[in-house]
């Protein structure tokens, strides 16, 4: 579980296909101290597991494995050695909760339609999958590329948010441009809604987990 504040930007190494898969290989700062194999990264808003870090003159390498699925479904195949990237740790129990929850599993990626200052500020509109729109709202919560953001406008086709200058400066949006897939993740708690309303509405009871006991 993450909150979408973003701790720093780290940038691409390289991504190459193994024969087990895709490796990612980030190179980072704040984020790679204190982690050990196994734990849980969101990189770009995508939970993703370390499998091997190390040291460099220039800080630290986190390297994940990524599934084919994860591969598809994200903005990971537009992203290039170099490439800026967001970056949180999971969640402690003992941790403020300063954006909203955010699972680390990406719904879908959006099309940047509209990336411009606006006074201090800028100004995002993002273009999400059909699909998705029907979880925003206005003054609602999405995470883009696993930033935790206010949703400002809930347009026929897309989305509007306002990014104040100091999530600018700490996240990848600095380096977006117009025409680029951004990854997004509604709102859990409308998900949630979502499923309970539908099973009410067709009368069958929410899914339960399949039993542990041996047959």
């Amino acid at each position: 579980m993450f909150s979408g504040i973003v701790e720093e930007s780290g940038r691409i190494g390289s991504i190459r296909r193994t024969k087990s898969g895709i490796r990612m290989v980030v190179q980072a700062r704040r984020v790679g101290t204190g982690v050990k194999i196994g734990d849980s990264i969101a990189v770009n808003g995508c939970c993703l597991t370390l499998v091997k870090a190390g040291r460099t003159k220039a800080g630290r390498t986190l390297q994940f494995d990524l599934l084919e699925e994860t591969w598809r479904k994200t903005c990971f195949e537009g992203l290039s050695e170099g490439s800026l990237v967001n970056l949180e740790r999971s969640l402690r129990v003992n941790d403020r909760l300063g954006g909203h929850f955010v699972t680390g599993h990406v719904d879908g990626t959006g099309e940047i339609l509209r990336w411009e200052q606006s006074g201090a500020d800028w100004v995002l509109e993002v273009r999400p999958p059909a699909e998705m729109m029907r979880y925003f709202l206005y003054k609602g919560s999405v995470a883009i590329d696993g930033i935790s953001l206010t949703v400002a406008d809930v347009l026929p086709k897309a989305i509007r948010v306002w990014i104040i200058p100091h999530t600018w400066e700490v996240t990848n949006l600095r380096e977006r441009k117009v025409g680029e897939q951004v990854n997004l993740e509604a709102d859990l708690l409308g998900k949630y809604v979502e499923r309970l309303i539908s099973a009410r509405e067709t009368g069958s009871a929410p899914q339960r987990p399949p039993s542990n006991k041996a047959r």
